[in-house]
């Protein structure tokens, strides 16, 4: 490859660059399976191949591979969930408020509501309704282990 090729294309690419690594740096730290190594190799080679494309299509694309990344932490969620049942506990707060922690995912809530605010590994991946399996029997399990009052 010619040098001054690259050097053009770095300099008239630079923001589509910069926010390539900005991805692959998060898939990178967050993601702990093979599968970020897929999604930073669908990064690297789309930048490789990139050329010409509007700002418009980067948007959808970084909001793909966002799309996909929180659909990859949901499903490691759901699965450590599983696997960390036993290890869960249930601190009820006031107004029916709980809070159910384990290693790696905290869920937050209130009996008043169908809904828990789920933290995975420290990253907020959103509010999810009770009526997932896997939750249902994560919350009742963390019930069953140790109830402790909420701070």
């Amino acid at each position: 490859m010619n040098i001054e090729v690259i050097k053009e294309f770095v300099m008239q690419n630079w923001l589509v660059i910069v926010v390539a690594l900005i991805i692959l740096f998060f898939v990178l730290n967050v993601v702990k399976t093979m599968l970020k190594w897929a999604i930073a190799i669908i990064i690297i080679a789309a930048l490789l191949i990139y050329s010409g494309i509007s700002i418009e299509q980067i948007k959808q694309t970084v909001t793909d591979v966002q799309s996909s990344t929180m659909d990859t932490l949901k499903k490691e969620a759901t699965s450590i969930m599983l696997k960390e049942a036993s290890k869960a506990t249930y601190a009820a707060g006031k107004n029916g408020e709980f809070t159910i922690t384990s290693p790696n995912v905290e869920l937050k809530g209130s009996t008043k509501s169908d809904k828990v605010d789920v933290t995975f590994r420290g990253i907020s991946v959103g509010e999810w309704k009770l009526d997932n399996d896997t939750i249902r029997t994560f919350v009742e399990q963390a019930q069953k282990n140790k109830t402790a009052p909420a701070s």
